[in-house]
């Protein structure tokens, strides 16, 4: 805070008068509310008698204040609530009266009523806050709230009567009287079937508040029962708030009657009050206890027939029997998780005996199903995701098995099985449960595994559909149990179809072979997804016994032969979602099987009688073929259909269609007694075989898709679809009754019906575009409730219920979602047809021209018109809606996809004039879904249309609001407003913004909740598409929000009765807070401007926020999201974390979802700073969460981004949350822990248990969802790979983090054991996937700290001691449970332990080296594979293995280079390993062909496994390990590994067959084209390849260029590069890369090229070497290529890349310059150095860029000039004078350049050009000339630079000293260097001086100063002794400038000065004498001095020397 004390100012009146007064009033309160945290209290004090009547005022609203309404009110109450808890509450009691006497004034006049709702808020919060204090008040708050209740009409007031009551009684119970509480009981229940549905929601409340607390009064057996009757009476007029509160109290009431309660025991129970509460019962004492019985008020079977007998009272509505279910799932939820774990069965059997099994709900198959689905919400989603943890989701299984799947067919007598309704919803939650549960501990699949596949022999066909589903899903979930399934089902099929012919077969064999069919139908159908499992024969066993079933089936009679045709194309089906690649060699068979099924029907088939089982048999068999093709075209169509292939199947579904055309006109009847529809079979009359054949028919033509259509048929599949769902003749009920039904006015809207056909509608969902889509579609719910009570919900406007056995397809069709399987439920024939035929013509219409358009459009609406349908409203109503989402998903369609073409038909006034009218006659419709389908197609339709139509739309809706009073129809109007403009999107109707948001601004003010919360939504969306043109209307739109907050008629409660019994369902406020949002998007970062409009939106936000209701708070939390994004610095953070942790543990999931995206977006915003605000706490609280209820979406997203953002400052704490996760037992676990109690252990993982089962016994341990230890290992695993990458070498490194001084406790290396003991403990899990994270965290570890140092020992690594335990964590993997996904991560993991060096001795790798050698014996032999314990695995497996084994082998052949210690470990099976190398590129390589290809020819001999499935399983494991495979190979033949050219010719290496062969050969090796190919296609994918990653391209591009180096060396490649084609390709290749690639490829293409030059021998015809065309010449032109590039001096863009990759580059190209002039030995060798010193010269010129690519390269400048000898011919001399001539001036000229320039670019370019000069003129052989002012010139630039005084003057010293050294090896030329140097060094030496003496000099001055030193002493040297006097003339006053006399210690210069001195005085003593006697006596005495303090010191060094303490050793 700042140092300014906060005021608070007073409100200022003459505001509150203005027009403004109720913004100004909103405002000063919110502002108030935040300061009265903050004030001091002394200040407090000052002002709060002013607030307090400020704060009374606003409540009882004199002039000039604004009505309290909503927001004033509610902000007032906490105003006065803070000001009395910081401030005096002395004062308390009187504003208390204040308000009694507003509420208890009954004579007022009803405008003060809002006043009086004021007072009552302000009451009930006081009371709420302080009423423990003010209890005299109560009685009189329940007189005066009674009474009001009692007398009072308006809804609002009543029910804030029964809030002040109910938050009263809540602090204050105790001061209310027995009588007054029965009273109050009285009431409440009379209100609870009040008109008004606010007032029973708050009488529910009420009654839950009297009932709970500790003062809690006891409600016996008889009060419960009245208030269920009660609450199930109220539920028939409920609204969805109201069913929520009344389901709340039901389930307060009957579960407190669980609670148990003291009973006496001589007196009868119902007398007996508690007022002990719930947690206090358990305590009583044990006096009392003997006197007493402890039991609950109700047992829990009597508690759940207080709901089940009311469910199946006779005459009960849905609307009720659904709100029951309501009931049961608050009930459910009350009691707790706990609860429903431990009575999981009694709930089941309650369920399965009361409810499924009751015959009121087996009436009508539409009560059946609404049952499944009801009961199938309570059990799935409510119990069985939330509740259930996994222990209770093992025993659940098992009491589901053993209870009801085991019992059937009962086997003794006396047992009764269960019937098939229980059966069918028992298998379904048994699917549901499997899933949750995952892989399926033992015990749960022994009770699974039989009874499954007996169940798919009841006779009833839905429970055979049900059982088939959820043994899919066992297997799916279970994969080691689906091959033994598969051929168990198998064989039960092939009897039941060989027993199906003989007469003595069972009367129910047919049903039995159907259900197997099912069964293995829908087993096969899950093979792609688990292909390793599997054996391929099993397919085509399948496909061979449907295929002879069909050809058998005309052999028997029309019974027997229904069967098999219908078992033989289920098969068939099913294995057409094996994909193209099983499918297409059979394709040519089934075309042919398909034509024979649906033959043309001829005029034969006409005018035949048929009976009716000719009939069926006839619709079955086409209707059993179509769902063949319907798979086919699913699972193939995008690439087997083919032109031809679609027009075949299109004439045969058109031959279909006549059929089923010419059945309908035959005058067949169903028998009577198939009119009944049997159930239990699957017994359907012809009326549904037709639809279901139809159904098919149409589902077909969609799949196929129109292009293959001729234009005739589609116009008559549109007829035909429109006079289905839109003509009265396609109705298919009884035309009597619904005759009947209109005359009498029985019909009130087609969603009421309960017939399952509901006259003929669709029950296509179009969703609601108005408000996000329907939320069983996946879209979010407008009312944010909870899923299950939306589920619930969605069943009432349900009138058609889906279930999977309408479709037996359904099995193989099934959708695989993040969340398991979701079973697709399609509706029942009658209505499917419909449905396919509406969607038929939405995908059709779009296509037509605008004649056929009109008329099918025209055709439908004289349809919709027809006077046919007066006689029959309810199929008049389901026409009109058919027709209207007809329209809509043909307008989807059309502006989706065909907007272009559309625009011609739709768009033409033609067809708008048609549609037009129409629609807006749906539009002013009351039934909603015609209102929204409508409105979006007017929208569509306008974006269609052009300007004309869009102005008069939006003029007509005008009209129509005016006119039009109807609530619906203004309703609709406004939803229409919204759509056009979100569909013309803002640019188009710009012009028209202005009118829509005047008539919504008006619209959204209207009193009728229908209205307003249509207008409003309808806003928001017009919002979001006008986006920044919105912006001159946010100041009025948030004023109205303001207003519409403020008034009453918008609030839940307000209004009229009848209006306030709509609000409920249309809630203003949540969609206020949409518009809100949808402003801040357009005021974006402008809000920081504004303060005016943004403290106003934080403070309507806040408000918001704080309602009660979630639905509102929710949407007020994406609002605070949105505001985040602009507006950060001005929102309180600390506090929202707070209210979002608080709605964390809130028991209403859409709370909990939103806070847990909005921590989300803080936690991504900055992780550190939630850390500080939440710090561990809330990271353990996710991690619950996740425990809690899996089902929770959206929390590993925060706590991933929360790791990711800090993990790298403290991995240790994030290590310690995982580490708790891992130390619990998952349920799956302990199963099968108990059972295996008794089997041998290994030992070294004993010893790595002992850790971790300190919990004691298994009964105590803790346990954890196995989904949660999973995240926890992938966090585990992202820890080590950040901060692996992070770079930080102090969290992997303690040695290197101690001399940092970091303490290594928290450091990630502190925690390695930690990490092994939980991969350990992973690896040994029992689920799956946590043991394949176990291993990937396994590897982490072995990766990272491969290196890492020992901290105690630092000459050990730290692995070396973790040996024993990584072999025990490795070793679970090939136990016998294994499966091949673990086993191949397994393999790879030892391969990394092996390769990264912590143990390098063989002998030493023990285990883990022998599981890797033995998987590679078993990939030797061509059979299945069994490693370890596991048994034989599936060829898939064995293949995918073999691959995983030979890539794990491959990466340490790779690794061999640097770890030399490999050589040992791979080469005992070298020869092995190449041939099965090359072996797996060759099978690599033949899945890439295509598989047409492969089809064609016989000649590619190919194991039959890579035909059909194989290819598509195995080609994403050698797509992932061929790289490494062939970097393996390309190392082994770099190093001329034999075997592997032994390989490559597809032979065996013997030392007899390699010397037999001689080196030449002309024909390539065997393999050689293949691996070409594979390389050549690597490099040519382009690098832009959108697919792979970057790094993963480049190691491929990479071992590829490795690979060529060596393949076109001759011996493999012979001289297939000598043919045109194959060279040129490889030619232009290389071009490419050279173009394309970054440095560190380049320069593995100039080694393919320089080997390619030299080993290729390319001689011309005219002889010449270096022809344009041969190899050597193309070498040298991308050699040069590169070199002009390498640096971005070039025109185009240089070559990119590291420095270090691009000095390697550099010295590659000039290396492969080199060997290829070394190879031609004529005088072109000599054009080739020339062009080679050139490009050398151009880089010596460079200045483009500081990187220094110069220095490095010297060495290859050397190659060139000296290494390379002269070439044999004559002038070559001549030629090689004139070059280093040339390129010497350059260098020269170089630096003269730059005189007058600095900065780093010059000194460089100096600096490398003057080492380039030196370096040619010391390497150069003597013989060549060399013009002397060059020479001289050159001294002389070195001389000056020298004497410079930048950092040029060391490097010039250098150059000189190493040409004056290079003189002494008597070169006449560099002596004449040296004498020109010697006077610029001396002038050097003279000039440091100075500096010397002041001591200024800098480290590299020193440096040079000895250069100098050195360049003396060796001229000195080799100068002889008679000219020695005169040098020492010179040398020796140049030493003596540097010393002094002076005593102080000498530094390092001086001390370097006077060794040197003393060299020259003891190398040549007489020289040194007689020179020394020619100088003067200072400088003689100089000298002397120096010499003797040289020679002293030296005494005393050595005299110190021996002082020094030595280490001795010491005798203990």
């Amino acid at each position: 805070m700042t140092s300014e004390p906060m005021l608070i100012e007073d409100i200022d009146e003459s505001e509150i008068s203005g027009d403004n007064g109720e913004l100004y009033v909103f405002q000063w309160l919110s502002s108030l509310e935040k300061k009265l945290d903050e004030v001091t209290a002394q200040h407090l004090k000052t002002v709060q008698a002013k607030l307090e009547s400020t704060l009374v005022k606003v409540i009882t609203a004199p002039e000039p204040y604004p009505a309290p309404g909503r927001a004033l009110r509610n902000i007032a109450s906490r105003c006065l609530v803070a000001l009395y808890t910081r401030g005096e509450t002395k004062t308390l009691f009187d504003t208390l009266q204040a308000f009694m006497k507003i509420v208890g004034d009954f004579k007022t006049a009803s405008d003060k009523e809002t006043s009086k709702i004021a007072a009552f808020s302000c009451i009930g919060d006081i009371m709420a806050a302080f009423g423990s204090q003010y209890m005299s008040f109560m009685a009189e708050i329940h007189l005066i709230v009674l009474r009001t209740v009692r007398n009072s009409q308006s809804s609002l007031l009543r029910s804030k009567a029964l809030v002040a009551l109910r938050k009263s009684l809540a602090t204050a119970k105790r001061a209310v009287t027995e009588s007054a509480l029965k009273d109050i009981l009285k009431l409440m229940r009379n209100c609870l079937t009040d008109k008004s549905l606010p007032v029973q929601r708050e009488a529910a409340h009420v009654i839950i508040t009297i009932y709970s607390g500790t003062d809690a009064g006891h409600p016996s057996a008889n009060d419960v029962e009245n208030i269920v009757n009660l609450c199930v009476k109220s539920l028939e007029n409920a609204d969805q708030a109201t069913r929520h509160s009344l389901a709340q109290l039901v389930g307060h009431m009957l579960a407190s009657s669980q609670i148990e309660r003291a009973v006496p025991v001589p007196e009868p129970p119902q007398k007996v009050k508690k007022d002990e509460d719930d947690t206090d019962a358990g305590l009583s004492s044990a006096v009392s206890a003997a006197a007493e019985v402890k039991k609950p008020t109700l047992t829990p079977t009597e508690m759940l027939n207080q709901l089940s007998s009311h469910f199946n009272k006779p005459n009960v509505s849905r609307k009720t029997r659904t709100g029951i279910f309501d009931l049961y799932a608050a009930l459910l939820t009350r009691l707790g998780t706990a609860f429903v774990e431990s009575n999981f069965a009694l709930i089941i059997s309650h369920l399965m005996t009361e409810i499924v099994s009751s015959p009121r709900n087996a009436t009508t198959r539409y009560e059946t199903l609404h049952v499944r689905s009801l009961v199938g919400i309570l059990l799935r989603d409510l119990i069985g995701i939330r509740m259930l943890s996994e222990q209770g989701q093992i025993n659940g299984i098992q009491e589901l098995a053993n209870a009801y799947l085991k019992r059937w067919p009962a086997m003794m007598p006396g047992q009764i099985a269960p019937n098939s309704k229980v059966l069918v919803i028992v298998l379904r939650e048994v699917a549901g449960l499997v899933q949750q549960l995952g892989n399926a501990p033992p015990p749960v699949q022994d009770a699974l595994a039989d009874p499954l596949v007996t169940l798919l022999a009841h006779p009833s066909h839905t429970t055979r559909i049900n059982a088939a589903w959820a043994l899919r899903c066992f297997c799916h979930s279970t994969p080691l149990r689906l091959p033994k399934t598969i051929l168990t089902v198998t064989d039960m099929l092939q009897r039941d179809l060989t027993s199906i012919v003989s007469p003595a077969a069972p009367s129910d064999i047919n049903l039995r072979a159907l259900g197997h069919a099912y069964g293995l139908a829908s087993l096969v159908s899950i093979i792609p997804e688990r292909p390793l499992y599997v054996s391929y024969d099993v397919s085509a066993k399948v496909l061979d016994m449907a295929i002879s079933l069909l050809k058998r089936a005309g052999e028997h009679d029309l019974k027997v032969a229904g069967v098999e045709v219908e078992v033989a194309w289920t098969s068939i089906a099913s294995l057409m979602a094996l994909g193209p690649n099983f499918v297409r060699p059979h394709l040519p068979q089934l075309l042919v099987l398909w034509r024979n099924a649906l033959p043309k029907p001829t005029s034969k088939d006409t005018n035949t009688t048929r009976s009716v089982a000719e009939w069926m048999f006839l619709l079955r068999v086409r209707e059993s073929a179509l769902g063949a093709i319907l798979c086919f075209l699913q699972h193939n169509s995008s690439t087997l259909v083919t032109l031809d292939v679609g027009r075949r199947i299109a004439s045969l579904l058109s031959n279909v269609l006549s059929f089923a055309n010419n059945f309908i006109s035959q005058p067949v009847e169903d028998p009577p007694e198939a009119q009944q529809m049997p159930e239990a079979t699957k017994g359907l009359n012809l009326r549904s075989s037709e639809a279901l054949l139809r159904r098919r028919v149409y589902q077909c033509f969609a799949a196929l898709g129109f292009s293959s259509l001729a234009e005739s048929t589609q116009v008559t599949l549109l007829q035909s679809a429109v006079s289905l769902f839109a003509s009265p003749d396609g109705y298919a009920g009884s035309s009597v009754q619904a005759a009947i039904a209109s005359s009498s006015g029985n019909f009130t809207s087609v969603w009421q019906t309960v017939d399952g056909y509901a006259y003929g509608v669709t029950s296509n969902e179009v969703g609601n575009s108005a408000l996000g889509d329907d939320p069983s579609q996946g879209g979010q719910d407008y009312l944010n409730r909870d899923t299950v009570e939306v589920s619930i919900d969605v069943l009432l406007r349900k009138p058609i219920l889906g279930a999977c056995e309408h479709d037996p397809l359904s099995l193989c069709q099934a959708k695989v979602s993040h969340s398991g399987y979701k079973l697709s439920e399609p509706p029942p024939p009658a209505t499917s047809v419909v449905d396919t035929a509406i969607e038929l013509f939405a995908q059709l219409l779009p296509l037509q021209d605008l004649t056929s358009t009109a008329r099918i459009i025209t055709q439908l609406l004289e349809s919709v018109r027809s006077p046919k349908l007066e006689k029959n409203s309810g199929r008049k109503a389901a026409v009109y809606i058919n027709a209207t989402i007809g329209l809509l998903l043909a307008l989807r369609q059309a502006t989706t996809s065909h907007f272009r073409q559309t625009r011609e038909t739709f768009g033409s006034t033609q067809i708008t004039s048609l549609l037009s009218p129409f629609l807006h006659e749906a539009l002013i419709d009351g039934d909603v879904v015609l209102r929204t389908a409508s409105s979006e197609s007017i929208g569509r339709l306008a974006s269609l249309s052009g300007i004309n139509f869009l102005t008069g739309q939006i003029k007509d809706l005008v009209d129509r609001v005016v006119s039009n009073r109807d609530p619906y129809g203004r309703a609709g109007c406004a939803l229409a407003f919204g759509a056009i403009y979100s569909h013309v999107g803002g640019l188009a109707a710009g012009p028209l913004l202005k009118t829509t948001v005047n008539v919504l601004m008006s619209l959204s003010n209207d009193p009728h909740p229908v209205v307003h919360f249509w207008a409003l939504s309808a806003l928001a969306h017009v919002i979001n598409a006008a986006s920044l043109a919105y912006a001159p209307f946010v100041s009025s739109t948030l004023g109205m929000l303001l207003k519409i907050y403020l008034t009453e008629s918008h609030e839940r409660e307000g209004g009229t009765l009848l209006n306030a019994n709509l609000s409920g369902d249309h809630p203003a406020y949540p969609v206020v807070c949409q518009i809100i949002d949808a402003v801040i998007s357009v005021l974006g970062p402008d809000m920081q401007e504004s303060t005016r409009t943004r403290t106003l939106i934080l403070s309507l936000v806040h408000e918001f926020s704080v309602e009660d209701d979630e639905g509102i708070c929710v949407e007020a939390i994406k609002c605070i999201q949105h505001f985040l994004m602009f507006a950060p610095e001005h929102v309180n953070i600390p506090d929202l974390v707070t209210q979002f942790r608080s709605h964390l543990s809130s028991t209403r999931r859409p709370l909990k979802i939103a806070s847990i995206n909005a921590l989300y977006q803080l936690v991504q915003k900055d992780a550190l700073a939630m850390s500080k605000l939440g710090g561990d706490r809330l990271v353990e609280e996710l991690f619950g969460m996740l425990d809690d209820d899996s089902s929770v979406q959206g929390v590993r997203n925060v706590i991933s981004s929360w790791l990711e953002q800090t993990v790298v400052h403290n991995p240790s704490a994030w290590i310690d949350l995982c580490q708790r996760i891992m130390s619990r037992t998952t349920a799956s676990q302990q199963v099968v822990d108990a059972a295996s109690r008794q089997g041998p252990r290994d030992d070294e993982g004993d010893s790595l248990n002992l850790g971790l089962t300190q919990e004691g016994t298994i009964g105590s341990h803790p346990t954890s969802r196995w989904r949660t230890q999973l995240f926890a290992l992938q966090c585990l695993h992202h820890i080590c790979t950040i901060v692996a990458r992070s770079g930080r070498r102090e969290q992997l490194d303690a040695a290197y983090a101690r001399t940092l001084g970091l303490p290594t406790k928290g450091l990630l290396v502190s925690r390695v054991p930690d990490l092994i003991k939980m991969a350990f403990t992973a690896s040994a899990a029992y689920v799956t996937e946590i043991r394949l994270e176990g291993l990937v965290v396994l590897r982490d570890v072995i990766e990272v700290f491969a290196k890492v140092p020992d901290p105690a020992y630092p000459d050990a690594l730290l692995l070396e001691q973790h040996q024993a335990p990584i072999t025990a964590a490795l070793t679970p993997a090939f136990s016998s449970d294994s499966t091949p996904e673990i086993l191949a991560s397994a393999i790879r993991a030892c391969a990394v332990f092996v390769g990264c060096g912590v143990v390098t001795d063989i002998g030493r790798m023990g285990r883990i080296l022998k599981l890797l050698t033995t998987a590679l014996e078993q990939s030797k032999d061509s059979g299945m594979l069994s490693l370890g314990e596991t048994g034989e695995l599936s060829p898939n497996a064995s293949a995918m293995l073999r691959i995983s084994t030979l890539s794990a082998w491959a990466q340490l052949q790779v690794a061999t280079p640097q770890r030399k210690y490999l050589e040992n470990v791979v080469k005992p099976h070298r020869g092995t390993l190449s041939s099965l190398w090359i072996a797996a590129l060759r099978d690599y390589a033949s899945i890439r062909i295509d598989s047409e290809f492969l089809n064609d020819t016989s000649t590619v001999a190919l194991d039959s496994s890579y035909s059909s499935l194989g290819k598509e399983v195995l080609l994403p494991y050698y797509t992932k390990s061929w790289s490494v495979i062939l970097q393996a190979v390309a190392t082994s033949m770099d190093n001329r590994d034999p075997y592997v050219l032994a390989a490559m010719d597809g032979q065996e290496f013997t030392s007899e067959s390699q010397t037999a062969k001689s080196e030449k050969r002309d024909e390539p090796t065997a393999f050689f084209y293949i691996i070409f190919g594979l390389v050549y296609e690597a490099l040519v994918t382009s690098s832009a390849d959108s697919t792979s990653t970057l790094p993963a391209r480049q190691s491929l591009v990479l071992s590829s260029l490795q690979a060529l180096k060596c393949l076109v060396r001759p011996e493999y490649s012979g001289n297939a590069f000598k043919e045109p084609t194959i060279f040129d390709e490889f030619v232009s290749l290389c071009y490419r890369i050279a173009m394309t690639e970054p440095a560190k490829v380049q320069v593995h293409l100039l080694e393919v090229l320089s080997s390619f030059a030299s080993s290729q021998k390319h001689q011309s015809s005219s002889g010449d070497e270096l022809s344009l065309t041969s190899p050597k010449a193309h070498c040298l032109r991308i050699c040069s290529y590169i070199l002009q590039h390498s640096t971005s001096a070039s025109r185009s863009q240089a070559i990119q890349g590291e420095p270090s990759d691009r000095i390697k580059m550099l010295i590659t190209a000039f290396s492969a310059i080199y060997a290829v002039a070394s190879s031609i030995n004529s005088s072109r060798r000599e054009e080739i150095r020339a062009v080679a010193i050139v490009l050398y010269g151009d880089l010596l010129k460079d200045e483009s860029s500081e990187i220094d690519l110069v220095g490095p390269t010297l060495p290859a400048l050397k190659t060139i000039l000296v290494d390379l000898p002269l070439a044999s011919s004559s002038d070559s001399q001549e030629l090689y004078e004139r070059l280093v001539h040339g390129l010497l001036s350059s260098c020269l000229l170089n630096i003269d350049a730059m005189s007058g320039r600095d900065g780093l670019i010059s000194a460089k370019k100096v600096k490398n050009n003057m080492l380039a000069a030196v370096l040619i003129l010391t390497v150069i052989p003597s013989s060549v000339k060399v013009s002397q002012a060059v020479i001289e010139h050159c001294c002389f630039l070195i001389s000056q630079k020298l004497l410079d005084s930048g950092e040029l003057s060391l490097t010039a010293a250098h150059c000189a000293k190493t040409l004056v050294v290079a003189s002494s090896a008597g070169n006449p030329m560099l002596h004449h260097c040296a004498r020109l140097l010697i006077s610029g060094l001396v002038e050097y030496v003279a000039k440091m001086a100075p500096l010397v003496h002041d001591g200024t000099i800098t480290e590299a001055q020193v440096t040079a100063i000895g250069e100098v030193w050195k360049a003396f002493s060796t001229f000195f040297s080799s100068t002889p002794e008679a000219h020695r006097v005169r040098l020492l003339g010179v040398y020796l006053p140049t030493i003596a400038l540097l010393l002094s006399t002076s005593q102080i210690p000498m530094t390092p210069v001086v001390s370097q000065t006077v060794s040197q001195l003393l060299q020259y005085a003891t190398a040549s003593p007489a020289a040194f004498k007689n020179a020394a006697a020619k100088f003067d006596t200072n400088t003689r005495e100089l000298l002397e001095q120096s010499l003797r303090r040289a020679v002293g010191s030296g005494t005393s060094m050595t005299a110190l020397n021996a002082a020094k303490p030595q280490i001795s050793l010491r005798s203990f």
